[in-house]
């Protein structure tokens, strides 16, 4: 019927009275033509329901697998340009923020819209910093896994435990019970990240010290032995304290759109973050320094790198840390994080794989196959490196991720609460199984 003349325009909802903000559809199937408003620089979704070739018709729905070019929701925390590099919280620059904030500040900003005055700061510092500590039953919890659990599996559990000893959480639409529960998380989510780590070892865990920074306070929780008073490292604080606002938020990631998901059954904020948390867990998430890692350890010289590219043009290998989902152009993260290497290398001596991952940058950023295909560094390219040189095991590096990563699960989470537009969410799937069959009897099946 593409060559009919079509029967009638249907306006799906009224469009703006220039009709430039809408879109022409013309359904070749009827030749009924329809006009879909933009708003946004989207269309909705159900706006395509109504083109059906008869009333029996479920009607249209879009396809997208991975949620390549679809939002799932509207958002003014985290913006983002792949194309430019560009990364805001809350419409400040994340280099801006790297150099003049610390992550304690940033998570203000990313769940409350606003950077803290001095009194909102001290408050909210506060506040999170006399949540570090565990009830001693978590201790016990911990205590049950096996010596060498992974500490991520371990982290995951917990978080979810947390639930069982704040029934007060299930209150999700009562303000003040969010807030509590937003200090609970982001203070203890270190402290069990810490006590994960030292179960590994078999070290006794090490109390929370509040007279400390809260980058501090996790380096003291992991890293103290007989001191009476540890004194962290401050290039080592703060190197940490700008990995964790880098790590604080980015959109509608894996993890974040998990947080979105499990929380739209309204279940509390401790067994949607678990959720999240798991989520990150992955490969594919949380865990891509580490494969970035295990690349410089295969190719194991500098000498290697033109060969080991030779294989990945060929297809037989990845470069692990290049390319990004979102971002065709060098991530502004990575730039940060490469110049904070160095500065934790002055301090715990050089990383010999940075000599590997540079001149595989090099290679990649003169070659034509990587430069026409938008491959650049992100952010887990160098992470790992500065991570296994302050003494973390690969173990650990997707726990590190976590710790920071709360602040902007929970500012997600209660955005989407918040959200009159959202509900539970529940995708819808194509079809392709069997019609109609008959129920065959055992003894009647070949």
């Amino acid at each position: 019927m593409s060559s009919t003349k079509p029967e009638s325009v249907i306006n799906v909802k009224t469009p703006s009275a220039t009709g430039r903000e809408t879109l022409s559809i013309t359904d070749n199937r009827t030749g009924r033509q329809y006009e879909v408003p933009i708003k946004n620089e989207t269309i909705r979704a159900l706006d395509l329901r109504p083109m059906k070739v008869n009333t029996e018709d479920f009607g249209l729905m879009g396809y997208d697998p991975a949620f390549t070019n679809t939002a799932s929701c509207s958002s003014k925390i985290t913006f983002i340009d792949g194309d430019k590099g560009i990364l805001r919280y809350r419409g400040y620059s994340i280099e801006e923020l790297a150099e003049k904030s610390t992550y304690i500040e940033t998570a203000y900003l990313i769940l409350y819209g606003e950077l803290p005055n001095k009194s909102e700061l001290a408050d909210w510092s506060y506040n999170v910093t006399h949540h570090t500590f565990i009830h001693e039953s978590i201790k016990k919890f911990l205590d049950g896994f096996h010596y060498d659990a992974h500490p991520m599996g371990m982290l995951i559990s917990t978080v979810a435990a947390l639930s069982t000893f704040y029934p007060d959480a299930k209150d999700i639409f009562n303000p003040e019970s969010r807030r509590k529960q937003t200090y609970r998380l982001i203070g203890k989510m270190p402290t069990l990240a810490a006590f994960a780590y030292r179960h590994s070892l078999g070290m006794p865990f090490a109390y929370p010290d509040n007279d400390l920074s809260y980058c501090g306070n996790f380096l003291n929780m992991l890293f103290r032995t007989t001191e009476l008073k540890y004194r962290p490292n401050p290039t080592l604080e703060r190197a940490l304290d700008i990995l964790f606002i880098l790590h604080a938020d980015h959109e509608q990631n894996c993890s974040s759109t998990a947080m979105r998901c499990v929380g739209s059954s309204h279940v509390d904020p401790y067994c949607a973050t678990a959720a999240a948390t798991a989520a990150l867990y992955g490969p594919l998430h949380g865990g891509a320094n580490e494969a970035v890692l295990r690349m410089l350890v295969e190719i194991g010289s500098v000498n290697n790198v033109p060969a080991y590219i030779k294989r990945v043009k060929s297809g037989e290998k990845l470069l692990m840390g290049f390319g990004h989902r979102v971002y065709k152009n060098y991530d502004p993260r990575a730039r940060i994080v490469k110049h904070i290497a160095y500065e934790v290398f002055d301090v715990m001596g050089k990383n010999p794989l940075i000599e590997i991952a540079l001149e595989c940058e090099r290679i990649a950023l003169e070659d034509d196959y990587f430069v026409s295909r938008r491959l650049y560094p992100n952010v887990d390219f160098y992470t790992g490196l500065i991570y296994q040189s302050m003494g973390f095991p690969m173990t650990m590096f997707p726990v590190l991720f976590a710790i920071p990563r709360t602040s902007g699960w929970i500012a997600q989470w209660e955005e989407m609460l918040l959200d009159p537009e959202q509900k539970i969410s529940r995708p819808r799937q194509v079809y392709l199984g069997h019609e109609l069959r008959d129920y065959t009897p055992l003894d009647r099946r070949d």
